[in-house]
């Protein structure tokens, strides 16, 4: 049977955990761009990096914040599309997104192989026993409770950003305590190539609404997500730009850094010892992420359980921890079966289906900002309709670049945006089965 009660302040998370919790949802630190500077080559790779996040990041993070005041509420970016766009459209966003998120988490395990094998290379052999043992015992420990979670991500941080501090420190003695800047250009970087680094950096930087969904097991949810998004946002933007002009520096070369991640770094540099703190950081990255993004998706299919629009087991709270165990099961035991798919597979999937769940929460503050333009909002964006419009629509062409070029690359890349695309409509289909299973239910 279903518990109604609410978490107590003990049982909700704090700012500083939300902090984060946040960024191992968007980020998890450097790790994973490496393939960028494989793409856009030296003279582009920081250009990407740079305007990317402030055209495609700012105008999310903006509007999960005006929408997240107005409706602090589990179920985030599912509430605000079925409340201002109708259940159909609201069911699409929590399709869609459940679609995505279980393309990202299929990812972090498949990660966290290709650090751990710095200390055991055979361990790619192992892959599918190894991942699976993360997927369920991250899925154990957010049974267990949001708390957990977060203090767990507190640590996992320090963890992930102190190799990076002291690899930024090590690169900048060594270069007289300054890092210059290298000519910035897009010449020479293909149409698809330009594609696929747009690609790598949108993934870095992507899933600021994810962590709404449990809005309402956050402690003073309205401050803390302010100051929560602004501390994440800051220490991701800094950390990646920061790390980019590391790795120019360090004169590695681009393809080696892509086969061999991050760790490669330490020993070009002769430092064993930072070749291991990297490897290890790259290994709590992916734990982080996988256990923060289980947390956001989670919460989803219970909220559209609540309105009939998925079988009402996933309404099911745990009896002891009050959490939705059958959601978080059932998400683990599809993320099991996604992992067979290849990183890069994963990650053009990955950015095809958020950017559609995006465009309709942009859709989503519009409209509410015509329907109910004098609702209380604790925090908005000082843009009218019009500039709203503008700041949307660079956001929009961003993506549409980055799936242009996935669309272009020859080969592989092809096949799994075409299988994004295809999901997408899936959901429609979805709809109709579910619409006609209750009008059986009615006749």
């Amino acid at each position: 049977m279903m518990s109604d009660r609410k978490p107590s302040s003990r049982n909700r998370l704090k700012m500083l955990q939300l902090a984060a919790v946040i960024f191992f949802t968007v980020s998890g630190g450097p790790y994973g761009i490496e393939p960028l500077f494989n793409y856009a080559g030296e003279h582009a790779a920081l250009i990407l990096l740079m305007t990317a996040p402030i055209l495609w990041d700012v105008p999310a993070i903006l509007t999960v914040l005006e929408l997240n005041g107005m409706m602090p509420v589990n179920g985030g970016y599912y509430q605000w599309v079925k409340r201002a766009l109708g259940t159909r459209w609201g069911f699409y966003e929590g399709y869609w997104t459940w679609l995505y998120t279980f393309v990202d988490l299929a990812i972090y395990p498949v990660l966290f192989v290709e650090y751990a094998s710095f200390f055991f290379p055979d361990l790619h052999a192992y892959k599918i026993p190894v991942c699976l043992c993360i997927i369920w015992t991250s899925a154990l420990l957010n049974i267990i409770g949001i708390v957990p979670v977060g203090r767990i991500s507190m640590v996992l941080g320090v963890i992930v950003l102190t190799p990076f501090i002291i690899l930024c420190g090590i690169i900048l003695f060594r270069h007289g305590g300054s890092l210059s800047f290298p000519h910035l250009t897009l010449s020479g970087v293909g149409f698809s190539s330009l594609g696929m680094g747009l690609y790598t950096v949108m993934w870095n930087f992507f899933g600021w609404d994810n962590a709404t969904t449990y809005a309402g097991e956050v402690d003073k949810p309205i401050r803390s997500y302010i100051i929560s998004n602004i501390l994440a946002f800051v220490t991701i933007f800094a950390m990646y730009l920061l790390t980019s002009l590391a790795v120019l520096h360090s004169g590695i070369d681009f393809k080696q850094l892509n086969a061999e991640g991050f760790p490669v770094l330490g020993a070009l540099m002769n430092y064993q010892w930072l070749g291991i703190l990297l490897a290890l950081g790259g290994m709590a990255s992916a734990l982080g992420l996988f256990s923060a993004v289980l947390l956001s998706v989670s919460r989803v299919p219970k909220v559209m359980a609540d309105d009939g629009l998925l079988p009402q087991k996933f309404n099911a709270l745990h009896p002891k921890f009050q959490t939705p165990y059958i959601s978080i099961i059932v998400s683990a035991f599809i993320v099991s079966i996604m992992i067979l798919f290849t990183f890069t597979d994963l990650i053009i999937m990955d950015v095809t289906l958020y950017g559609a769940g995006l465009f309709l929460e942009f859709i989503s503050l519009l409209v509410l900002r015509i329907k109910v333009p004098h609702e209380y909002r604790p925090f908005t964006i000082p843009l009218k309709i019009p500039g709203l419009c503008v700041m949307f629509l660079l956001s929009v062409s961003i993506y549409a670049i980055g799936l242009s070029g996935a669309f272009s690359e020859s080969g592989k890349t092809f096949i799994p945006a075409l299988s994004a695309v295809l999901a997408l409509f899936s959901g429609e289909i979805a709809w109709q089965i579910i619409v006609w299973r209750k009008s059986r239910k009615i006749s």
